[in-house]
């Protein structure tokens, strides 16, 4: 006998990752160069120097029985000091590293929290377009996971459609800026109106509606627009975070959950998110890497390539007719579908060994995502066949 939840999962792989793993069979045949592959997010960037550096350094200099031997559950001291003392820096808040718990990336740190909030009947709300994996993140812990259409004008939040789906089962929000799919950033303004709608429903129901803000993104950002720190503006605010994007380190899976001391009860929350994550096994990040994340904590990332990449496929997109929403951060496009069928269009393209992740699975069927961390010379490639699929 077999968990049959588990078993769908293992068994209905993700779209991103089928696509993914298409190409890769796709470019054995006919060639890599042939093959138009914007399926994964996945850093095309190289790590900062400082990053190779630091690894070396750590090695070379510090004992290894620290380096390569277990930390405290949340992490060790240092680490947890540093990412608290990098916030408070940056955003003018008062996180203790006691506020800190170190994860093996950003996945576990939301698996965490959102089993941490899975009392029975609790419900979890996520704004489409959201990653897909948010649902089986929250379901496969019990949760009932609540979309919430797109704001497809300028996908900001619909708060209206959230006021109606907010129960007394509500126990928090996934917030997502810059946002993947879509590459918005969610503006003050946005998160304001947020702030007061989850205050005012939180004293209606009785408790504290969570916002559970996934941050990966957080540094990825252009033309100067501002990513709000939520916890500045929403006190009930859980942070999950992760250096896979900011210092192009996905493989090395390190992050972390902050739940400042504003929020309510965070003492018992941090217990209990320090618990699930016992659970889940995700306690005692790798120790190598706990050290270099936050040794590098104040790197820039190079931002450069992927801005080129991003004004480059919107400015010629647009030209051809295709309809997109500029992003302001991150590094995707979600341009909507011709035809208005993105499953059908993705499927065309994949014909063409272009490789588009339709957006069904991130809420929006009429879209299409892009990934715009990878070469400029595919792009340049791949735009003869954007241009011919949008005339057919």
């Amino acid at each position: 006998m077999l968990n049959q939840t588990m078993l769908a999962l293992g068994t209905k792989r993700s779209c991103i990752r089928e696509l993914f793993e298409y190409g890769l069979k796709q470019a054995a045949i006919v060639g890599k160069e042939n093959v138009y592959d914007y399926s994964l997010g996945n850093p095309s960037i190289p790590a900062p120097p400082e990053v190779n550096e630091t690894f070396v350094r750590v090695v070379k200099e510090m004992d290894s029985l620290a380096v390569h031997g277990y930390t405290p559950a949340p992490g060790a001291a240092e680490p947890r000091k540093a990412i608290a003392d990098n916030l408070n820096t940056r955003f003018g808040t008062a996180i203790r590293p006691e506020n800190i718990f170190i994860t093996c990336g950003c996945a576990p740190a939301l698996i965490s929290v959102i089993r941490a909030l899975a009392v029975p009947d609790a419900e979890i709300i996520a704004f489409a377009p959201f990653f897909p994996e948010y649902r089986p993140f929250v379901e496969s812990n019990g949760v009932r996971f609540v979309e919430i259409p797109a704001d497809y004008t300028a996908f900001q939040i619909n708060l209206e459609a959230l006021e109606a789906h907010i129960t007394k089962n509500t126990q928090a929000v996934i917030i997502n800026t810059p946002n993947n799919p879509s590459g918005v950033v969610y503006s003050r303004e946005t998160l304001t109106k947020l702030a007061a709608l989850l205050d005012r429903k939180g004293k209606e129901i009785g408790h504290a509606i969570y916002v559970i803000a996934d941050e990966p993104y957080r540094e990825l950002v252009y033309d100067g627009v501002e990513v709000p720190f939520i916890p500045t503006i929403y006190a009930n605010t859980i942070v999950c975070y992760s250096w896979s994007k900011s210092l192009s380190l996905p493989g090395e899976r390190i992050g972390y959950v902050c739940v400042p001391d504003e929020a309510e009860d965070s003492a018992n929350v941090f217990a209990a998110i320090a618990g699930a994550a016992r659970i889940c096994g995700h306690t005692c990040a790798p120790s190598l890497q706990q050290r270099v994340a936050t040794l590098c904590i104040n790197c820039p990332p190079d931002l450069k390539a992927y801005d080129e990449n991003r004004k480059l496929l919107y400015d010629a997109l647009s030209s051809y007719g295709y309809e997109c929403v500029k992003p302001q951060g991150a590094f995707y496009m979600f341009v909507k579908a011709p035809g208005g069928d993105a499953q059908a269009f993705s499927d065309k393209a994949k014909a063409k060994n272009l490789l588009i992740v339709p957006g069904g699975d991130f809420g929006c069927p009429d879209y299409f995502r892009i990934c715009t961390c990878v070469s400029k010379d595919m792009i340049l490639r791949s735009l003869p066949t954007f241009e011919a699929l949008v005339k057919e």
